[in-house]
């Protein structure tokens, strides 16, 4: 089986499953608000080459919060998105990144997973194709499943800012 692999656009606002040359399927997504960026504390999206280093929630709920990396045992309906809007929702999988290039996105100040920045759900709420993330890709809770069922750890992933 040709490798697969992961591409996310930050213009376009859409991250491809890739597996070998071919696409396989595109998804919108959110990144972040502050826009591209790898600096601990900007709330920007790193880009560059990373790779999935930690799958986590295997067998969780469709809008299983989680904290921490942890389950809370939340389920995250309308209505508690409604009452909490400002949280920042991290639901049903995540895709923990880590950096491939040292200095830019690895190590330091500039280190992607010690930044904690996944693939993950979200509310189905919050909008999808426009910048609202703290840093994070996210996605709807659908997606994010078939993704996470399709990928392994050490999956490539590359962010680029609108480059072919």
């Amino acid at each position: 089986m040709a490798e697969r692999s992961i591409r996310i656009d930050l213009a376009t606002q859409c991250l491809e499953l890739h597996e070998g040359g071919s696409l396989l399927r595109s998804y919108p997504v959110s990144t972040a608000k502050n826009g591209a960026g790898e600096r601990d504390g900007s709330e920007c999206t790193p880009r560059g080459r990373h790779r999935i280093e930690q799958k986590i929630g295997d067998d969780a709920e469709a809008g299983a919060v989680f904290a921490g990396r942890v389950a809370t045992g939340e389920i995250c309906t309308a209505a508690c998105y409604d009452a909490e809007p400002e949280r920042d929702w991290i639901l049903t999988r995540i895709l923990w990144l880590g950096g491939c290039e040292p200095g830019r996105n690895q190590g330091g100040s500039v280190d992607t997973q010690a930044r904690y920045i996944y693939i993950h759900g979200c509310p189905d709420a919050l909008p999808l194709g426009v910048p609202g993330s703290h840093g994070c890709i996210r996605m709807r809770n659908t997606d994010v499943i078939e993704v996470y069922d399709r990928v392994e750890v050490g999956c490539p992933v590359e962010i680029v800012e609108g480059e072919p």
